[in-house]
């Protein structure tokens, strides 16, 4: 039965417990509590008792909504901490004739009102709910800036349906314990996980999927996948020529399998590579997907795609790592090409990866690729001997440090982070570049036709400015179909065409020489809208034109996601390259390559395959969106370090930008480098010792040529000469170039 209005007085909470919301479970009725845009009651039952409250006695129906975001709502205002961690939860369920069939979303949501006036809407909980049970919202939240105003609300379902809040509770998040670093001491890197790979034994080991057919044969390589070969430092480890040969193959999903459950290490990476091929085409027969996965009970994980255009063979390689013990069963299986069409399978490898023998290789490397041999020579003005080099005996001492690294690393940054101090001060204290999350996004400086909004991005930008950072221009078009605001794809051609003339003149106009890149159209490779749908074939070559005309100064970048990984049919580097070539051909002035690196479980020489093979385009290569992801900080911080390692230690390489370092502003789970109260972790601390370990310092005299040689990281250096009567300081800057940098420094 109903007991209460629309909304109630304001009171104290007297339950005495640190959870900010007055009124909790209503016991107090509807104090401190008011409806969003709808009406609310207080009910004890529903539905003749078929609806009760899970917790305490009461619970509150939003009722009267005409729109998603309406709801129930409390104001926090002040009881709001700034930079303080919440975490929220409530139990929710939907109710009334207009449910819908499916469950919908309901979400938990702050609205702020900052000092300054702006407004901010802060996405803190979503789940699934319907009028069969109650359901919990979980999740977290952190306020950058000062409320002036605050209100948490809950939302969501469509209008019509009546929003049910039996409780909700928002408290400061106690701090956890973080899990320890995986122990791998028992582990054998390199060992191949695979039950009779080589097929020595016939098919033990071995099953179909399905109703397909398996034999052995022989034909295939007889050396091992080269990513597999740089792994295990095998030159010419030999294979016997036998194959997996899959035949009968009625569904997509057939292939050859293996149970591997008890072979596996939790949080170990394992690399994955074999040779494929299908049988036969039709002559113009689409090209075939073949696949090598991994199911962990009812959860797919991607170990590596290719695109077999013909019947050769072909080299398949990824990676996959598991990070909790499975409930059932750990299968390997080999699918893909179409229904009908055979498949090879041969020199299966899938081995545990050491990551520190790939250190102690990419550290040679980066010797190669990031240093260079400087020398300073002392000469002395003073006595017969001006002009002359000075000598050992004369007690010269020489101390270099470097002050900075040259090499772009940069982070995300958005507007709402501006009003943290301890942010910007790891934003600007550790990164050199930047680049926006979403305030230069079309949908965000122009929501609403004709209503554009630039404040964001401009404040950002000062920032940038003030303190010396590059910032790269992300994006001008964002290729998608979902991140295109509805008011654009309701466009007549004609008017698509002058919308997208006046954006692109609009931004490059109004930041001429501010952004030192643009990704040009987003994600290529994955989005279809203003290519295929409107503008037609040459929109995306017109695009480049177009910003280089108005800004020459500004590299322009294609930019996308998962060609890094070996993991994604439509962005292969071979797709990517395709991709690249054909727009320059239409005349398109790319001028870089950019990876977004939002990878799991890294392999080193897979990223430097997929580098290798980019790095013929003689273009410069970014990383434009590194993250990484695990739940043991230990295991992000070794996935973390070897993307930095590989991007550093390569030379088409030319930066790095992180996608965010800061709990709660990431687009991932566990990917965050800080937590959202300030805190260091695992994977930002190796963020910070590799930046110690490229910084060179040397030390040491001068010789009987009045030398002093070191080999140090290309950046800018300090340099103190001492001798026994005077000191002599220099500023100078070590550049990329294979001749010695000598240093002429009179005393």
């Amino acid at each position: 039965m109903a007991i209460g209005g629309d909304a109630g007085r304001v009171v104290g909470d007297s339950a005495g417990d640190d959870n900010i919301i007055l009124n909790p479970e209503f016991d107090q009725g509807l104090d401190n509590w008011a409806g969003s845009g709808c009406q609310i009651e207080l009910h004890d039952s529903l539905d003749d008792g078929k609806v009760l409250p899970v917790n305490g006695k009461y619970f509150v129906a939003a009722t009267g909504r005409t729109d998603t975001w309406n709801g129930v709502q409390q104001d926090v205002t002040s009881r709001l901490q700034r930079k303080l961690l919440y975490e929220v939860a409530a139990t929710v369920r939907l109710s009334g004739a207009n449910v819908p069939a499916s469950p919908c979303d309901v979400r938990a949501t702050l609205a702020v009102q900052t000092a300054d006036g702006r407004q901010q809407y802060i996405s803190v909980a979503k789940s699934q709910a319907s009028d069969k049970e109650w359901v919990q919202l979980q999740g977290k939240f952190l306020l950058n800036s000062t409320a002036a105003k605050a209100a948490i609300y809950i939302e969501g379902p469509p209008a019509g349906v009546n929003l049910l809040l039996n409780s909700l509770m928002v408290k400061h998040a106690q701090k956890t314990t973080p899990a320890p670093a995986p122990d791998f001491e028992n582990l054998v890197y390199g060992e191949n996980i695979i039950q009779n790979s080589n097929l020595d034994d016939g098919l033990n080991g071995w099953f179909g999927l399905g109703s397909c057919t398996l034999s052995v044969h022989d034909g295939s390589p007889r050396v091992l996948p080269p990513m597999a070969q740089e792994s295990l430092a095998l030159d010419d480890e030999p294979l016997n020529g036998k194959h997996i040969h899959v035949t009968n193959r009625a569904q997509t999903w057939m292939g050859p399998a293996q149970i591997i459950t008890d072979k596996l290490t939790l949080y170990a990476t394992y690399q994955v590579s074999a040779w494929v091929r299908v049988g036969r085409l039709q002559a113009g027969g689409a090209p075939q997907n073949i696949n090598v996965a991994v199911a962990v009970d009812s959860q797919w994980l991607n170990c590596g795609q290719v695109l077999a255009r013909d019947e050769r063979w072909y080299e398949v390689g990824g990676s996959f790592r598991v990070e909790s013990k499975p409930a059932s069963r750990a299968m390997l299986y080999v699918q893909g090409p179409d229904a009908g069409v055979d498949l090879m399978v041969a020199g299966l490898q899938m081995f545990p990866v050491d990551r520190k023998a790939r250190v102690r290789h990419l550290r040679k490397l980066t010797e190669k690729v990031r240093k260079r041999d400087v020398v300073v020579k002392v000469t002395t003005t003073s006595g017969s001997g001006a002009g002359a080099a000075v000598k050992a005996a004369d007690g010269v001492e020489v101390s270099v440090r470097q002050v900075s690294n040259s090499f772009p690393l940069g982070a995300c940054i958005m507007r709402t982070n501006m009003d943290n101090e301890d942010y910007v001060d790891f934003f600007t204290k550790h990164f050199n570049w930047a680049v926006f999350g979403n305030e230069l996004k079309w949908y965000w400086t122009e929501p609403q036709k004709g209503q554009l909004n630039y404040g964001d991005a401009d404040d950002l930008l000062k920032l940038c400015s003030d303190h010396g950072m590059c910032v790269r221009g992300h994006c001008i078009f964002w290729e998608v179909d979902n991140t295109v605001q509805q008011w654009v794809k309701t466009l007549s051609t004609d008017d698509l065409s002058s919308a997208v003339k006046s954006r692109i003149s609009g931004l490059l106009t109004r930041y001429k020489g501010k952004f030192r890149h643009y990704d040009v159209n987003n994600e290529m490779l994955h989005g279809s809208f203003f290519y295929q749908d409107k503008l037609g074939k040459d929109i995306r070559a017109t695009m480049f034109k177009t910003a280089s005309e108005l800004d020459p100064d500004a590299l322009l970048f294609v930019n996308d996601y998962n060609v890094e990984s070996m993991c994604d049919i439509r962005a292969t580097p071979e797709a990517y390259i395709e991709h690249i070539v054909g727009l320059r051909e239409q005349g398109a002035p790319v001028g870089g390559v950019g990876l977004q690196g939002h990878v799991s479980n890294p392999v080193g020489p897979v990223v430097r395959s997929v580098l290798d093979r980019l790095a013929v385009l003689g273009l410069p290569l970014w990383f434009t969106e590194l993250d990484v992801s695990s739940a043991n900080e230990y295991v992000r911080a070794d996935d973390l370090e070897v993307m930095l390692r590989e991007a550093y230690a390569h030379p088409a390489v030319e930066g790095v930008v992180l996608w965010g370092f800061w709990e709660l502003f990431m687009s991932r789970d566990g990917a965050h480098l800080v937590d959202a109260e300030g805190e260091l972790n695992e994977a930002g601390r190796r963020l910070l010792q590799l930046k110690r370990e490229w910084l060179t310092r040397a030390h040491g005299h001068a010789d009987n040529n009045g030398e002093f040689k070191f080999r140090g990281h290309h950046g800018a250096y300090h340099v103190d000469v001492v001798t026994p009567t005077a000191k002599i300081s220099h500023d100078f800057t070590v550049d990329k170039d294979d001749m010695p940098l000598v240093l002429n420094i009179t005393i």
